[in-house]
């Protein structure tokens, strides 16, 4: 007798996965983007976007940050143009700037130029001259500038040295401001690693056809150095230009800071930001204060505006072009 074999149920047929779609592998790649993005886009919107609308809204306003702001229309930007203390700090600032900035940058390429030549303790120079800049905004070294630049100090006796009784240049309203110029001059270093960077990519057959040439020095720096690097002088140039613009806390510490006057003595070193600071913090008058600050960043656009307009006609790029 023959026993019925029983056939076993077949397992069903597994379905083969289709991969994600192009579109779909792109969605996911663009949310794990925004995920990775969303501490930066929500520091971005909480302490950079969202003040800024505010204070402009505030540039409208009369706001003492105590009571609720009030709309007086262009009453802010009219009394500021109408305050000499005001155009004062504009001076003040441009002076520092057309001062300061070149001075600064002269001694950046002078030592870069320096230090590109092949010589002993090269990286010691290179960190050494680099120094200042890690430190030089610092309240410290401010306070440090202000005790070497009063009556009596180191500059004020080297002076006498030489028969020169002018004081110390922080009490003087006509030098203190040359403190600060040369303040930011001994921060050289920053822009001098790009300076020195820039160097670096000159090729050395330029100057070797020149000295056959019979090119001096002078004529390979201006006719070969300084064409080479024209876009790291115009990015320094920049870069220098908005920073000497935004200059604060030198300011407020050298020329007096809580102790004394904010901008130094007769608002000596009155620059712009140092009067947006007694206007806003001072005075509580923040809409005012907003106002100054929106002005200040239309004039550093505008200049910046001019820089890349003029870069046109001196900066020269591998490519031929300008």
């Amino acid at each position: 007798m023959e026993v019925p074999t029983v056939s076993e149920p077949r397992p069903d047929p597994v379905k083969p996965s289709h991969p994600a779609g192009p579109k779909q592998r792109g969605r996911r790649e663009n949310l794990a983007g925004y995920l990775f993005m969303s501490p930066w886009i929500a520091g971005f919107l909480l302490l950079t976007a969202g003040p800024m609308v505010a204070s402009l809204y505030f540039a409208f306003t009369d706001y003492n940050l105590f009571d609720a702001p009030r709309w007086i229309g262009l009453d802010n930007f009219s009394e500021m143009f109408g305050d000499p203390r005001w155009r004062h700090s504009v001076r003040v600032t441009l002076w520092y700037v057309v001062i300061g900035t070149p001075i600064k940058l002269l001694a950046a390429l002078g030592v870069a130029l320096l230090l590109a030549q092949k010589r002993r303790g090269q990286a010691f120079y290179r960190a050494a001259f680099y120094a200042p800049s890690l430190i030089g905004a610092s309240v410290s070294v401010a306070i440090v500038w202000k005790a070497i630049f009063s009556d009596d100090a180191v500059v004020d006796r080297t002076q006498q040295l030489f028969g020169i009784n002018a004081g110390g240049w922080t009490g003087d309203p006509e030098l203190i401001i040359y403190s600060l110029v040369a303040l930011t001059v001994w921060q050289f270093g920053a822009p001098m690693v790009i300076f020195l960077a820039g160097l670096k990519q000159v090729p050395r057959e330029l100057y070797e056809a020149a000295d056959v040439d019979g090119a001096g020095k002078l004529r390979q720096f201006w006719n070969i150095t300084l064409p080479m690097i024209s876009p790291v002088l115009f990015f320094n140039v920049l870069l220098e230009t908005i920073h000497s613009f935004q200059i604060f806390s030198s300011a407020y510490i050298v020329g007096g800071g809580a102790g004394g006057n904010a901008c130094g003595p007769a608002d000596g070193t009155m620059v712009y930001t140092c009067y947006l600071y007694v206007q806003g913090f001072e005075n509580s008058r923040m809409g005012l204060a907003s106002a100054m600050a929106w002005m200040l960043l239309v004039a550093v656009a505008l200049v910046t505006a001019v820089l890349f307009w003029s870069q046109k006609r001196w900066v020269h790029y591998e490519e031929g072009g300008r």
